[in-house]
């Protein structure tokens, strides 16, 4: 058993150094041997963990989705319908360095994508669930109203969480902790206040 653990924990310090090398020369420079050499190994070596470059790609990849919901997973969320959605919503932004690395390592690896087969399906899987989460709060939020206004709830929500990790991945300096936490904030408070408010 101690050994599995080594290894598993061998090839998450590997997918490490393949984000180092995204973030520092981009993906297309994350071979195995520039790979091997940031993570101080043989390439060799490297492949005794992973056998090609597009394995190593792939876990880099997933890791980011492993450590997103293994976040959301650990959460308490609080009782309340609006603080909750606040709470968990919060974890897709890039509001600390390590959400941060991880934002930027992901749409590099999502610009990828576009001429990658493996990485386009875990793309797509991410981008399914992503948008699976942000429907099961709008209709959290808007429990009373019709399917068709919480789908496109669930779409503007969507696209208001990912277009803001998108800006703060291309523009860091633009972008602020606080004013992502209050966009965010700002708008499920107004979904929260649609749910409550009598219809026009």
């Amino acid at each position: 058993m101690p050994r599995a653990v080594d290894r598993e924990e061998r090839r998450r310090q590997l997918a490490a150094a393949v984000w180092r090398v995204v973030r520092d020369e981009g993906v297309e420079q994350a071979s195995v041997r520039n790979v091997a050499r940031e993570a101080g190994l043989s390439t060799g070596s490297l492949r005794h963990y992973f056998a090609s470059q597009s394995d190593l790609l792939r876990f880099a990849m997933h890791l980011v989705i492993e450590r997103l919901e293994a976040r959301v997973a650990a959460l308490a969320l609080p009782d309340d319908r609006l603080a909750a959605a606040k709470t968990a919503l919060a974890q897709l932004l890039p509001l600390d360095p390590e959400r941060a690395v991880e934002n930027e390592v992901w749409l590099a690896f999502s610009v990828r994508a576009m001429v990658d087969d493996d990485l386009r399906a875990l793309r797509d899987d991410a981008f399914d669930r992503l948008r699976a989460a942000c429907h099961r709060w709008a209709g959290a939020l808007l429990s009373d109203a019709s399917p068709e206004v919480v789908d496109l709830e669930a779409e503007r929500l969507f696209a208001l969480v990912d277009g803001l990790a998108v800006h703060a991945a291309l523009r860091p300096d633009a972008a602020s902790v606080s004013g992502m936490q209050a966009v965010l904030d700002l708008h499920l408070e107004a979904l929260a206040q649609r749910a409550v408010s009598p219809p026009g």
